[in-house]
Order: structure tokens, then C-alpha cells, then sequence
């Protein structure tokens, strides 16, 4: 299956059985109707057992403040459970949460209220995973990057640009798990210093 974007996913209304016009209706907390959400809802559930990949990049409204905040991310994890590629970048709503053990594609930018105990949930249940991208991810700490030097052992790309509370101990830490890692981004990382390019030297012989 393709990716979705606005587009695409007015044509899936149909199949979610919600009016186009919702979609451009802003959230209602009277009567607890977040478009968006039921849109996804809906979507995974019918199509989760032949879904691949799905691109939400940039929506926003995505999420349900009328349950928990969490919501979208746990209905991928029990109704999609063969998407292997999910790029959630700028769903500012998504939070802490679980994975989906086939994925090998995440992208989280700029899901700046993901923590440390999120990032271990979400590993834990895709060690599968083959790229990962937390650029803008503010809140994340070296412990994050411990769970990714646990769980993470296949993963290839990883992208922590403008994680700036991360020191050269996490960056450590991912250099010994991640062996196979090919491309990794620091950009905005102020904090590192000499130790974590020694590091990668040492530990990461793929690294282009």
C-alpha cells in the first residue's frame, strides 16, 4: 500500500466511514470529535492486516485529546501489526508509547513530548528496526539512548538532530550496540565533544 497523505486520505473516508468535511473541521472537545483520530482509527483497523506503510508527516491533529494522548500509536500497535514503515514527523500529540515488532522504519521528528520511558516501550517492541529519526525530539536524554543501544542492534540510520541534552556518554552507548549503524546525524547536539568521535571510530567501521 502507498503512503497516505491529506489526499489519499480523503479517498480512505469511504472505508472509514467519516465525511470528507470532517477532516477540515477543527477538534471539538464538547462532543469529543477529533476527525483525524477516528480517520486513523478506523483505517488501521480495516486495513491493518495488509498495511505496510503509512505517512501522517505533518498532521497535527492527529491524536485524540478525548482519550488518551497516546491513542494513534497504540491502534498501529494492535491493529497494523505488518507496517513496517511509519513516519509520524510533527505529530506533536504522539507521547509515550508501544511499538509494532515489524517496523523498520520510524520517523519522530519533532514529537517533542516523547521521553526516555517512550523510546523504551517503542524499541522493546520493534528490534527489528532499520532506521529510526528523533530529530527535534528536545526532551530525550542519554537514557534513551542506552534503551536504543539494547534494542536496537539491526538498526542502520539513526537521526538525533537538535537532541540537545544528549552528551557523548549516549552517544557511547549507541556506539556499542549499534554496530551496524551507517548514518548518524548530531547536527544541534552541542554538548558532544572529541570522546564521541572517538567512539564512533572505534565501534562503528560502517559508518559513511
Amino acid at each position: 500500500m502507498k503512503f497516505f497523505d491529506y489526499e489519499a486520505m480523503i479517498d480512505l473516508c469511504s472505508v472509514a466511514d467519516i465525511p470528507t468535511a470532517n477532516l477540515k473541521k477543527p477538534y471539538d472537545r464538547r462532543n469529543g470529535c477529533e476527525p483525524w483520530g477516528r480517520v486513523v482509527e478506523n483505517i488501521s483497523k480495516r486495513c491493518g492486516g495488509f498495511l505496510r506503510k503509512l505517512s501522517l508527516r505533518g498532521c497535527i491533529g492527529v491524536g485524540d485529546s478525548s482519550l488518551k494522548p497516546d491513542y494513534i500509536e497504540k491502534t498501529f500497535a494492535q491493529n497494523c501489526r505488518n507496517i513496517e514503515h511509519l513516519n509520524l514527523n510533527g505529530c506533536t500529540k504522539i507521547t509515550d508509547s508501544e511499538g509494532c515488532r515489524n517496523l523498520e522504519y520510524l520517523n519522530l521528528s519533532w514529537c517533542d513530548q516523547i521521553t526516555k520511558d517512550g523510546i523504551e516501550a517503542l524499541v522493546r517492541g520493534c528490534r527489528g528496526l532499520k532506521a529510526l529519526l528523533l530529530r527535534g525530539c528536545t526532551q530525550l536524554e542519554d537514557e534513551a539512548l542506552k534503551h536504543i543501544q539494547n534494542y536496537c542492534h539491526e538498526l542502520v540510520s539513526l537521526n538525533l538532530q537538535s537532541c540537545s541534552r544528549i552528551t557523548d556518554e549516549g552517544v557511547v552507548q549507541v556506539c556499542r550496540g549499534c554496530h551496524r549503524l551507517q548514518a548518524l546525524c548530531l547536527s544541534g547536539c552541542s554538548n558532544l565533544t572529541d570522546a564521541s568521535l572517538t567512539a564512533l571510530g572505534l565501534n562503528c567501521p560502517r559508518l559513511q
